[in-house]
């Protein structure tokens, strides 16, 4: 089968296109034919060799997210045949045109979707559901500051708050973005490079602050982080792209009886991602079938073009998912 694999760590030249091994499935497990996958910021980290992969998965094949055909079950699976559309998160090797999942961590894909709506959904919206709502405990009427909001799990993340009923607010990089994002459901959009977040919470507010804070930059945000939430807030860090030393008084914590967590859904165990496809599956997925939460595609690219497509994710330019397919 054929593969984007990275050659050496490296920039983005070093994903070349090769036929590797195609995997086999073990008793519990299926074989995909893989029809799309999609990039994540964890996938150029990966390029790099800053961002090492599950033990049983390739460390040069990256892609944590697919969806395509099943081509082949195990000898105990049950509930699904050759034929059937799926779509999965991965630990990794998605870049490929076949892939091994457990059965359990196959998810229906639903009519209205087709193969790269599909691919570009795991990763993002399981991401987004498992920090605002099983670390934060996201609910009604409750104040969400998602950054990145133009991103893949800031789409998702706001959709989700919106449809639980929270006040979203939002960074982003440019007006469009916002504008985007607003049609999403993002109540408050904040240019970060004409504002201060901080500032403006605190301004729409009344000084109150917000109860959730989903951040993927770091860092930098640190403290307007602290300075933005409000009494027994919970912040969640999913990802450091700003990076992840910082000098900070801890001490800001204790007044307002703040909580923080950090998470990363690639190294958890095949049960705890078990567990969070169920969650997805039971409250995530009738949102997608009914259309009420979409997916958001920026751009797609054939699997041979792997290499433009990082080099794009890195001017920051996306708008939503960018796409890989096999076809």
């Amino acid at each position: 089968m054929r593969a984007a694999v990275i050659t050496q760590p490296g920039g983005p030249e070093v994903l070349q296109v090769q036929e590797v091994e195609e995997p086999q499935p073990g008793p519990d497990e299926i074989l995909v034919d893989v029809k799309a996958s999609a990039l994540n910021r964890a996938d150029l980290l990966q390029r790099g060799g800053r961002y090492p992969g599950p033990a049983d998965v390739r460390a040069d094949i990256p892609g944590l997210e697919m969806a395509g055909v099943v081509a082949a079950v195990g000898g105990r699976v049950t509930g699904l045949t050759p034929g059937d559309r799926v779509f999965a998160l991965l630990g990794g090797g998605g870049y490929a045109q076949r892939a091994v999942i457990h059965q359990a961590m196959a998810v229906s894909i639903p009519e209205r979707l087709d193969f790269q709506q599909a691919a570009s959904m795991p990763e993002v919206f399981f991401t987004a559901y498992d920090a605002l709502f099983n670390w934060c405990r996201l609910s009604m009427g409750e104040r969400a500051l998602i950054h990145a909001a133009g991103s893949g799990v800031g789409v998702a993340a706001i959709q989700l708050a919106r449809e639980a009923g929270a006040v979203t607010f939002g960074t982003a990089s440019s007006a469009e973005k916002l504008r985007r994002a607003a049609e999403l459901g993002l109540d408050v959009g904040i240019n970060y490079r004409d504002e201060d977040f901080a500032d403006v919470v605190r301004q729409k507010t009344g000084g109150r602050g917000v109860d959730v804070v989903l951040d993927v930059i770091g860092a930098p945000y640190w403290d307007r982080n602290i300075a933005s939430m409000a009494l027994k807030g919970r912040m969640v860090l999913v990802g450091t792209m700003g990076g992840g030393q910082t000098e900070t008084n801890v001490g800001a914590l204790m007044p307002k009886r703040l909580s923080v967590f950090g998470t990363v859904l690639r190294m958890r165990s095949l049960g705890e991602k078990i567990v969070l496809t169920e969650q997805f599956r039971r409250h995530v997925l009738p949102l997608i079938e009914s259309g009420k939460v979409r997916p958001v595609i920026d751009r797609v690219y054939p699997l041979e073009q792997a290499a433009d497509a990082h080099r794009y994710m890195e001017t920051n330019a996306n708008f939503g998912k960018i796409v890989l397919t096999m076809e």
